[in-house]
């Protein structure tokens, strides 16, 4: 049986990259996926792109750096579905920072209030509505650079070192209570932003980042929530996962 069946399933930045793979994948294991992005035609193009493929998608518009429009998201899945069984908490945004020394207030402002607030906004209420239902799963996207310090990335680090210690808390919390959270901690993963940043270098990039060599598929990404938002790791609480083809293992 697949891994979701019948399961509503809540996904932030869901209109691109590791979330429109994750959304693929959610849909493949039998859930009803919220896709939710603030980019409305990438959102509604993924949406449209499952319900032609027989698949079930409803496509919220969120900026989860606003606490209103990530209240209004909430209730709206909720009055459509009645319940929120699983959230991918994957929204987020590069730091366009390359040091510590060369970022600005702006930048800091832009990467804390949609990495780490942002997140914290979804978290707290997908946990109410969890708390309601008496069970639920929640995975928020980290990030190798959660796991290790990273010159190039030390406010975006900054805020997912935020999110594993959010993740910790609630999954403390809030296990006893029937809710699991959990993070995942991507490495280098194909994507356009991946693309954007690196541009011509990202081949070398890429060679040298893990022991297998080269970068994940962010469908490799999107497998690893699914199955931490099932119910086949229901004994899993509080990790943060680095998938990352063996780089913080070295």
């Amino acid at each position: 049986m697949p891994l979701l069946t019948n399961k509503i399933a809540l996904i932030t930045g869901a209109g691109s990259g590791i979330g429109a793979a994750a959304v693929e994948v959610f849909v493949r294991e039998g859930a009803t996926v919220v896709v939710a992005d603030r980019d409305v035609a990438a959102g509604q193009a993924i949406t449209a792109f499952i319900e032609q493929r027989g698949g079930r998608a409803l496509f919220v518009a969120v900026d989860v750096a606003d606490a209103q429009s990530v209240a209004d998201m909430i209730a709206k899945v909720v009055a459509v579905y009645g319940r929120i069984d699983c959230a991918f908490n994957n929204a987020g945004v590069p730091d366009r920072s390359s040091s510590l020394l060369t970022s600005d207030q702006a930048n800091w402002d832009r990467v804390m209030a949609t990495n780490l607030e942002g997140l914290w906004h979804c978290l707290r209420l997908e946990i109410a509505q969890m708390l309601v239902q008496g069970t639920g799963a929640i995975v928020n996207n980290a990030s190798r650079s959660a796991l290790v310090g990273i010159p190039t990335d030390a406010i975006y680090g900054a805020a997912k070192h935020g999110v594993i210690g959010l993740t910790r808390a609630a999954a403390v919390e809030f296990a006893g209570r029937g809710v699991r959270v959990n993070a995942i901690c991507p490495g280098l993963v194909e994507t356009p932003l991946t693309q954007e940043r690196f541009g011509d270098r990202l081949a070398g990039v890429a060679a040298n980042a893990n022991p297998l060599g080269r970068m994940a598929q962010a469908r490799e990404i999107a497998e690893a929530a699914a199955w931490l938002c099932s119910d086949a790791s229901s004994f899993v609480v509080g990790v943060a996962l680095p998938i990352d083809g063996g780089a913080t293992a070295r």
